[in-house]
C-alpha cells in the first residue's frame, strides 16, 4: 500500500520568518508527518525578507520558467528550494521579482498593508498548484494555512478540477487569527473570477478582508482544523454553519499526533465533525 501524500501550503514557516502560532506549526506538522509514514511536499512563499545566503536556497531550473497571468499581465514562476537543518525536509519556495523582491512580508515600512497583495496571494496558490503538476506527484491531501492560502479549494475545485493529479485530493484548511485590518484590493474577486472561479463562489469576498477570506476558505475546503485559540466571532460563527469534519484547536503540544489522526479520518471517508 502506498503512504498517503500531504501537501502543506502555507503563508509562514519558521525557520525562513519569526515564530508565531502558525509558522511554528507550519514547522513541525511537515515533520512530524513524515516521521509518522506520510509523504510530504512543503511549500511557502519566498519573502524578499528572507535571507537566501542564510537559509541556502536556490532556484529549480527545471521547475521555473512558466508565465502566470494575474489581470492581464504575465509573471514569471520562479521555484526555488533549501533544506531544513537536522529535518531531513526541503521547501520548496514560490518567488517573483514583481512580488517577493521587496525586503519585507506583508507591509510596508511604516506597517501599510502592500496595495497587491490579492495578486501576491493569487500568485502564491496559483504558483504552488501549477509546481505540483509539474513535479507529477499527487497529494490526499491538501492542507492549507494562513489567509493568503484561502483560494486554494477554490481553485482546486474549478481551475484544477479536471486535473488528475488532484482528483482525489482532500483540502484541509487550517483557519488562524494572524491576519490584516482593512480590505484588500476591491477588484480581488473580479481578478480570480477571471481564472475560471465562478462569481456565486466569490460573493462572500466581496469586500476581502481577512475574516471573509478566512470563512470563504472554511466554506470550500472539505475539512477545517482550528489553528488559534480563539477566532472572530464572524469565522465562529461560519464553523457552527459547516457539515464537514472540524478539529477543534489541538494545543502547543501534541498537535502532530491529533492533526495526522484528524487526516486520517478524512482519507477513511469519514464526515461527521471530530468532537472537542
Amino acid at each position: 500500500m502506498s503512504k498517503p501524500r500531504v501537501l502543506y501550503i502555507s503563508q509562514h514557516l519558521t525557520p525562513y520568518l519569526p515564530e508565531t502560532t502558525m509558522s511554528h506549526v507550519s514547522r513541525m506538522l511537515p515533520q512530524g508527518t513524515h516521521e509518522k509514514g506520510k509523504e510530504i511536499r512543503v511549500f511557502m512563499p519566498r519573502f524578499g525578507k528572507i535571507n537566501e545566503r542564510r537559509h541556502q536556497l536556490h532556484e529549480v531550473i527545471r521547475l521555473s520558467g512558466m508565465n502566470l497571468s494575474i489581470d492581464d499581465t504575465d509573471h514569471p514562476l520562479i521555484i526555488k528550494v533549501a533544506s531544513i537543518p537536522t529535518a531531513r525536509i526541503q521547501v520548496y519556495f514560490i518567488d517573483n521579482d514583481t512580488y517577493f523582491k521587496r525586503k519585507a512580508v506583508l507591509r510596508d515600512d511604516k506597517g501599510v498593508m502592500f496595495a497587491d497583495n490579492d495578486e501576491r496571494s493569487m500568485f502564491f496558490v496559483r504558483g504552488v498548484l501549477e509546481t505540483v503538476r509539474q513535479l507529477g506527484w499527487a497529494p490526499d491531501i491538501v492542507h492549507c494555512s494562513g489567509w493568503m492560502t484561502s483560494l486554494v479549494p477554490l481553485y482546486l475545485k474549478h481551475v484544477f478540477a479536471d486535473e488528475p493529479y488532484f482528483a482525489k485530493a482532500k483540502v484541509v484548511y487550517s483557519a488562524y487569527d494572524e491576519g490584516f485590518d482593512g480590505s484588500l484590493d476591491a477588484r480581488m474577486a473580479e481578478k480570480v473570477q477571471a481564472h475560471g472561479i465562478p462569481a456565486e463562489a466569490l460573493e462572500c469576498i466581496a469586500d476581502p478582508t481577512f475574516d471573509n477570506l478566512n470563512c470563504m476558505a472554511m466554506r470550500h475546503a472539505d475539512a477545517v482544523i482550528v489553528g488559534s485559540k480563539t477566532l472572530s466571532e464572524a469565522c465562529q460563527s461560519t464553523l457552527g454553519a459547516l457539515d464537514k469534519p472540524i478539529l477543534s484547536y489541538p494545543g502547543e503540544d501534541g498537535f502532530v499526533t491529533e492533526i495526522n489522526a484528524f487526516y486520517d479520518t478524512i482519507l477513511e471517508g469519514k464526515t461527521e465533525a471530530v468532537a472537542e
